[in-house]
Parts: structure tokens; C-alpha cells; sequence
């Protein structure tokens, strides 16, 4: 589709197990959405692979003929997750761009929660677990929580005050937004969500959060390693924004 009304973007590493799983989901919910269009086929799915040594390649490869819209972008070589999301954001089409994680904690019919939003004129609507009327399911395990929360008070001290959760996998930014700010976004890692809403935030995009349910995978890629090495990232973004002008400079500010 040319200009469809939502792009979903899928990043995927070593996803072989689960992403089947998911695109089937995604493709039986996705008739479930109110597009404003009414159209029911207002819609693309990019999956993104970061050069997974799995079968990932294969099972996205199987789904070209069961679903409509699909596309893939193969990396051979493996860049991080907000690498390809950002290809995945600037190579869309659609007027509404959202990024989703590969082992479906958030189930795509939420995005109708998120349509009103961007109808009211918000520019960025986030997924959120730790807001009220949030739910988890099951809980996450107490040090990761733990970990979360330490992460997310310095997240908030530093560049985001009022975000309570800039982790969550579940995004949506405007055609606009997302060329703006994945245009030039710095963070290849784990700290891109950071990096993409700060941004936002700079070029005065009204930022919206939103309660989700989340299903917690047990089988997470995600170590507690990743916390240090994001936290680390979050004080380079700082870094970068005390020096927007330098590190930034086509970025438009929004009116």
C-alpha cells in the first residue's frame, strides 16, 4: 500500500521461535482495528531482522503469502534494536508509525486505545506499565522491577520528568515525528527510546501516555546488563542535548 494509515514495524533478533506466533496475532487483530478511514486494509507490516543467526529470516519469508501488506528487511549484520527501528520508522509509509517487540507483550487491538489521541492532535502516543490502569500479567520479577524504577527516576531527573515509562516497547509517532526524530537519532541500543522521546519532547511534540496491558515474557532477551548499558547511554543523550545545536542540527522544532 502507498500511503496506508498505520505502518507497524517489528524488530526482530533471533525471533524464529516466537515470531510466527506473533504475526498471526498481528494479522488477526489488525482486522480488529477503527482505522479513521474505515478502510480495513489501511495497514503495512514491516518486520525488521537484525542479522539473527536463527530461522528468523524464514519464518517472516513464510508469511509474504498469508499476509497482506508484509514486507521484510533483511540485515545481514546485526546493529541493535533501535538501528533497525529507526530503519523501520524512515523506510514506512504510513501516517501513523508504530513500533511493537517480536514476542507480542502488547497486543496490537491496544492501538485503538491510542487512535483517539492522535485524533485530538497528539504528535507521540507511548505505551505505558506503570501508570495507572496498566496491567501486567504476570508481574515482572522484583529486581527487574527494581531495576526499572531506579532507571526510569534517573530517566526522569535527567531528561524526561513526567514519562513513567520510556521502555516499553509499544510506540506510535506521526509521519512527521518519526522522520524528524528517527532522522537523526544517535542510539543504536537499548537507550533509543529515551533518545527518540527527549527529542520529541525538544521539538515540543505533545507526548501522550497511555496505559497497556503487558504480557511478560518469561523467555525475555532482555539481561540485566541491559539496564547499565542503557543508563550509560541515557547520560550520552544528555550529553548530546546540552549540545543540541551541534549534535542535531536539522531537527525542527515544532511551532
Amino acid at each position: 500500500m502507498e500511503k496506508p494509515y498505520l505502518s507497524i514495524i517489528i524488530p526482530a533478533y533471533n525471533e524464529a521461535k516466537r515470531l510466527p506466533e506473533t504475526l498471526a496475532d498481528i494479522n488477526k487483530k489488525i482486522k480488529e482495528l477503527k482505522f479513521p478511514s474505515g478502510k480495513q486494509d489501511d495497514y503495512e507490516i514491516i518486520v525488521v531482522n537484525d542479522g539473527s543467526k536463527d530461522a528468523t529470516v524464514d519464518a517472516a519469508e513464510r508469511f509474504k503469502s498469508l499476509i497482506d501488506n508484509f514486507k521484510l528487511i533483511d540485515n545481514k549484520k546485526n546493529h541493535g534494536k533501535g538501528w533497525v527501528v529507526r530503519q523501520g520508522m524512515l523506510e514506512a509509509k504510513g501516517k501513523i508509525r508504530l513500533f511493537t517487540d517480536a514476542d507480542n507483550s502488547t497486543s496490537l487491538e491496544q492501538f485503538n486505545n491510542m487512535i483517539p489521541y492522535f485524533e485530538e492532535g497528539y504528535d507521540v502516543v507511548i505505551g505505558s506499565r506503570d501508570i495507572k490502569g496498566a496491567k501486567l500479567v504476570p508481574p515482572q520479577p522484583w529486581y527487574k522491577r527494581l531495576a526499572g524504577n531506579i532507571g526510569n527516576l534517573i530517566i526522569q531527573i535527567l531528561l524526561l520528568p513526567g514519562i513513567w515509562d520510556t521502555q516499553c516497547g509499544f510506540k506510535a509517532f506521526t509521519k512527521e515525528s518519526a522522520e524528524n526524530i528517527f532522522s537523526l537519532i544517535k542510539s543504536e541500543r537499548w537507550a533509543f527510546d529515551v533518545e527518540a522521546l527527549a527529542l520529541a519532547k525538544k521539538c515540543n511534540y505533545k507526548i501522550k501516555e497511555i496505559p497497556i496491558t503487558w504480557v511478560n515474557s518469561v523467555f525475555s532477551h532482555v539481561k540485566m546488563s541491559a539496564y547499565l548499558k542503557s543508563l550509560l547511554e541515557v547520560f550520552k543523550i544528555k550529553w548530546w542535548l546540552i549540545n543540541f545545536d551541534k549534535n542535531y542540527k536539522s531537527l525542527k522544532l515544532k511551532k
